[in-house]
């Protein structure tokens, strides 16, 4: 592949359905007692291979049983996902539940249903209303198109406020590829999956085992990199579907463009997510460098992000980097207190562990602004990394305290 092209990314419009060979729909069936949107449909035009990663959550529910045994072979066609039920902790009868969505999709598309990954989401502990469910598959199977992936999008979200979709293309010699992708999620959103659902399209060719292991890659700067609350939900799952629509084939040796291309569809699903959380007003960017390794600055990273201490002095607009340096100082990660430095936007507060003269004004206007940068330097070695959060307002309590789980 020409060196030259392999990172040229432009953002592009349709989500899942920008990629060739793909339609979606998203219709309402009554789950929600809003009457919003709450069945989603994604198919591709032909087999296609696939991998996923899904909740570590031991609590999982029945969709990410099935949805595993289904993707065993690396292959599926369709993705079905309801919101407004997470179909978690419904025993014996809600994977047959599960079951049945895959088999009443596969009827109304003409495929087996051992090719359909199928998805939940919403409230825990409540049987399937499965008389809805059927019937919305079968309407959003008589209503997918191929600029569906918007109102697919529409469909999975539960107290999202805004839908989460994200594509780019680029040039594979000579063929153009695109990747898109939707996601949903603004509480519960914690590493190792969150309450979070993702779909990734292709519509380049790429092998099962070589499409799981950039997935993971792809995950673990994105959205194992982002929290809200530190909380790890039962029916996470990030998809992605490759059908080789384009005629282009990636393969091990010419991978980098494509990575790349999953690398920006997701951090950008993900940072969506962070921006949507549940009562946010900021969005906050965490930066760990020199550390002694990449584990570890992970580590300290997330620690940052997720302390509720440093959430809501942020909410509150106090820069108080008292509570940064407590956070790396519990997160296991190696630390010298004498070599720490922290850094709130450009403006150095923290110099070798203790709090040097900055410029008040110039750190409020930091902290004002509802996109905030934090650096710490650990100066211990060459690791580093990068993580997402938001802050806690009053509205997050709110939020949860009212929202029936």
């Amino acid at each position: 592949m020409d060196k030259s092209k392999e990172f040229e990314m432009k953002e592009i419009k349709g989500g899942v359905t920008a990629p060739q060979g793909y339609k979606a729909s998203g219709v309402a069936c009554g789950i929600k007692q809003s009457g919003n949107l709450d069945m989603s449909l994604l198919v591709s035009d032909t087999p296609a291979n696939a991998a996923a990663v899904f909740t570590t959550n031991k609590m999982a529910a029945a969709p990410v049983h099935l949805s595993k045994k289904h993707l065993a072979d690396g292959q599926a066609q369709a993705v079905v996902i309801n919101s407004g039920n997470a179909n978690a902790c419904t025993g014996d009868g809600g994977y047959e539940d599960a079951i049945k969505m895959a088999q009443v999709t596969g009827a109304a598309l003409g495929i087996d249903a051992h090719d359909i990954v199928v998805s939940s989401t919403g409230i825990i502990g409540v049987p399937m209303p499965m008389d809805k469910v059927e019937a919305g598959i079968k309407d959003g199977a008589a209503k997918l198109y191929a600029d569906g992936g918007g109102c697919a999008a529409e469909a999975i979200m539960t107290t999202d406020t805004f839908v989460k979709e994200h594509a780019v293309s680029f040039d594979f010699d000579g063929i153009e590829v695109k990747v898109g992708g939707m996601a949903k999620g603004s509480g519960m959103i914690a590493p190792n999956m969150a309450t979070m659902l993702a779909v990734v399209t292709t519509d380049a060719a790429v092998a099962p085992e070589l499409l799981k292991s950039m997935l993971v890659s792809a995950i673990d700067k994105s959205f194992n990199s982002i929290t809200v609350d530190g909380d790890t939900s039962t029916n996470d799952m990030v998809v992605v579907v490759a059908n080789g629509a384009s005629g282009a084939e990636v393969t091990t040796g010419n991978e980098a463009a494509f990575q790349a291309a999953l690398d920006k569809v997701c951090i950008e699903l993900a940072k969506l997510i962070v921006r949507d959380g549940e009562g946010a007003t900021k969005f906050i960017e965490i930066d760990v460098v020199g550390a002694a390794s990449a584990g570890d600055a992970k580590k300290a990273a997330m620690a940052i992000a997720n302390s509720n201490l440093v959430k809501t002095a942020f909410f509150g607009q106090d820069p108080n980097w008292g509570r940064i340096v407590a956070a790396v100082g519990y997160s296991s990660a190696e630390v010298d207190a004498s070599k720490v430095d922290v850094y709130y936007g450009e403006e150095k507060l923290v110099e070798n562990g203790r709090v040097v003269a900055y410029d008040e004004a110039k750190v409020g206007a930091v902290i004002q602004a509802k996109d905030i940068k934090v650096k710490v330097d650990l100066k211990l070695g060459s690791g580093a990394a990068r993580v997402w959060t938001c802050d806690f307002s009053y509205d997050y309590v709110k939020i949860n305290a009212e929202y029936h789980t």
